[in-house]
């Protein structure tokens, strides 16, 4: 079996397409993500070029020759399987997690129904869809977190805390797709589980200045305060990542994926959803845990790539 050396050897002769944009609702931050790790891998001697992941993808790969394929998109037709579907038909190798894993990870019932059948604690919940709103019987208790099934970066989403504001938490969700999802609200420490290639990394604390981790709390400079690594007992650091490496096994994840997690006042963990693509800006989680584990950002980048390639699920 070849070591990490020689495969990063042969994947240095390879031309690789950071593939980034797309045409989600994040296309800004992949472009952000994507451009960020262009640089780290030419800095590392690696024959890289940028794709735009637009609705003529098929043919810019095949017209650049590209060998390789790091996965760059956030969000829909990227991050949920679509993208990786077509590299499969190519035969080109991509970083990241499978066409399987990817589509379940972004339909947060779909994962949250798998990670319940394989023992993986999660908030419960319900799920409104365009002919089911109004429908409160089935709701868990109040506070409520309401958000799109299929979208990233807190987009669309909602905390709710009175019957009466449910119907315009519900109608902003559903604004991003047919299905929104009404969960219970884990009152404790937000905290997040970054694991590279089947290693967990130091658990980040998350403490937005105001508000909870919105879209403005993750991309806003100074809007969020992290502590890296998370000032946890031994215990509840075990539970933690456990919680996150069982959620990234239960979802068949490979390469680098962030595991959302809420750890209550017993300190108990709740696996709220895994990120199949984590954001690599300046500002973003994953490099920070992998900072804190001795990786600096082309290393942690070179290391991602090492999953191009693998089986996937």
């Amino acid at each position: 079996m070849r070591n990490d050396m020689e495969l990063l050897k042969e994947m240095k002769k390879k031309k690789i397409g950071v593939l980034l944009g797309g045409l989600s609702e994040e296309r800004e931050i992949s472009l952000k993500t994507g451009n960020a790790v262009l640089g780290a891998l030419r800095s590392k001697g690696y024959k890289a070029v940028a794709i735009d992941a637009g609705r003529d993808l098929a043919a810019r790969l095949a017209s650049e020759r590209i060998e390789a394929a790091f996965m760059a998109l956030h969000g829909r037709y990227g991050e949920d399987g679509c993208v990786q579907g077509l590299l499969e038909v190519m035969g080109i190798p991509y970083t990241g997690s499978g066409v399987r894993s990817s589509a379940l990870c972004m339909d947060k019932v779909a994962a949250k129904k798998m990670m319940i059948f394989h023992g993986v604690s999660t908030p419960k919940f319900c799920v409104f869809r365009e002919d089911e709103r109004g429908v409160l019987a089935k709701l868990p208790k109040l506070p409520l977190v309401v958000k799109p099934v299929a979208e990233g970066s807190a987009i669309g989403v909602s905390i709710v805390r009175s019957k009466a504001a449910l119907a315009a938490a519900v109608d902003s969700a559903l604004r991003y797709g047919g299905a929104a999802l009404a969960e219970e609200f884990i009152e404790g420490r937000e905290l997040t589980v970054s694991i590279l290639n089947g290693r967990v990394l130091p658990t980040i604390e998350i403490r937005p200045r105001e508000g909870f981790y919105d879209f403005h709390a993750k991309y806003t400079k100074g809007a969020t305060g992290f502590l890296v690594p998370a000032p946890l007992s031994a215990l509840a650091g075990k539970r933690v990542a456990a919680c996150g490496l069982g959620a990234y096994a239960a979802l068949g994840c490979s390469g680098a994926a962030r595991v959302d997690v809420m750890l209550d006042a017993n300190s108990v963990p709740y696996a709220l959803e895994v990120n199949t693509i984590p954001g690599l800006t300046e500002l973003s989680l994953f490099p920070r845990a992998a900072a804190a584990a001795g990786l600096d950002y082309p290393a942690l980048v070179e290391e991602m790539l090492l999953g191009a390639g693998l089986n996937k699920a």
